[in-house]
Order: structure tokens, then sequence, then C-alpha cells
């Protein structure tokens, strides 16, 4: 059996809110293996966000463990181990598309040979050449968002958390962030995708759905089921 890239075991979490406590997460267990692209699909408030927050090490649970790798917190992990594509994207409105897709290079170890080259690949993966130059404040919200993959993507992390990293594209664009976590995943890593979108979950291995702050099932999907989302995009039901 593969060993898990990251293990979450009988985790909760609970917020204040008022008076009342908000159990965001109650006993969640969950693996995810190397080469997979699994959903987390529920409604607004099912826990969702939280368990991305949780499993980045951004919050601690409440109970429960998180494991990443042979380490308690996955949160000292640098950028080429794990990356996040949150909701509020988290650009550098000082710098330019191309500069803020490089960004996790430079801070890595300093500009490379072929640091040029690979964010001219990542641009051209998601559409953001004609805005290279650009900095987000002039872009729109899916060229930001298409952005911040690309970001998440630059140094191959071994694991990628995607808080609705679709939720701003069009249907051939949403296709564009769709491959380009595939194919981290075709080359060994790792995706956790939160979503409501019906393509998204066609280019998923496993679907967990959540409800309520628990995972409530599971649906184990053939790998080549998306095989044919590949070459078109497929309407919204």
């Amino acid at each position: 059996m593969t060993t898990p890239i990251l293990l979450l075991t009988e985790v909760s979490k609970s917020y204040r809110r008022g008076d009342e406590d908000v159990h965001a997460l109650k006993n969640v267990r969950l693996g995810l293996a190397p080469g997979e692209v699994v959903g987390l699909v529920g409604p607004s408030g099912s826990g969702k966000t939280t368990l991305l927050m949780v499993a980045a090490g951004w919050e601690r649970p409440d109970a429960g463990a998180v494991r990443w790798r042979d380490a308690e917190a996955p949160g000292a992990a640098g950028w080429n181990e794990l990356s996040l594509i949150p909701q509020r994207l988290g650009l550098v409105d000082e710098l330019t598309v191309a500069e803020n897709v490089g960004l996790p290079m430079l801070l890595n170890g300093g500009a490379t040979p072929d640091l040029d080259a690979k964010i001219t690949r990542l641009l051209e993966a998601l559409d953001l050449t004609g805005v290279a130059r650009r900095r987000p404040p002039h872009t729109s919200l899916g060229e930001q968002q298409r952005t911040a993959v690309a970001r998440a993507l630059a140094l191959e992390p071994a694991l990628v958390l995607a808080d609705e990293p679709t939720g701003h594209q069009d249907p051939r664009r949403e296709v564009l962030v769709l491959q380009s976590l595939r194919r981290l995943a075709d080359a060994g890593g790792t995706c956790l995708i939160a979503t409501h979108n019906d393509t998204t979950i066609e280019f998923c291995h496993r679907v967990l759905f959540m409800h309520d702050g628990a995972v409530s099932r599971e649906e184990r999907r053939a790998p080549d089921s998306s095989a044919a989302l590949w070459g078109r995009p497929r309407s919204r039901r």
C-alpha cells in the first residue's frame, strides 16, 4: 500500500461564534496518496475550507492528528513541498503576473538559468501570456486566479491544496486549470480540491462528500474517467 503523503486522523475543529460553538470538522479521517487528485464536495459551511486550512497547517485542530510525511505539522513545508490556492488569491499587486508566478522560485533559492523558461511554460499553459507584464489589479479576476494556480505549480510541489480553483473561469479556461493540476498528479504530485463544480469532479480520481463537518461518503472514480475532457470544455449542469 502506498504511504500517504498527508494523513488526517480523527480531526475535529470548532470555532466560537458569539455564544455559539460551531463544529467545523468532526472526526475527519483522510489519507492522500501520491499521484491522485481528490475532490472535496459539499454545500457552503460543510467544512471544506477549514479542512484545507488544517491540512495546510495554517490552523491547528482541536483534536486528532495531522501527519505530513514524517513531520507532525505540514505548515513548515516549503513551496516545493506544499502549496495552497486560496479563494483570497494573495497575489502581490506590486509585481507583474510573470513575477508573481516566478516568486516561489526566487524565494526557493534565487534565479536559475531556466527560470524564464519555466515561467513562460506556465503562462502559456494557463493562457496568461497576453497579461504577463501587467500587474494583478489590471487583470480580470479569472486571470488573477490562473496566476495563483501558476504560482502554486511553479516548483512542482508534492501537494497542492486548492479552494475552488476554477470558480472564476469560463468553461475553456477551467479545463486549462484542471489539466495543469492533473499533469502535476500524473508526475507524482497530489491535489486536494474543494469544489462545487461538476467539471472539476470529473477530473478527480476520488471524491469525498462533506456534510456538517464530516465526510459522509466517498466515491472512487476510474483513473481515465476524465479522458474525454482533456481536449474540450464541458458545460456545467
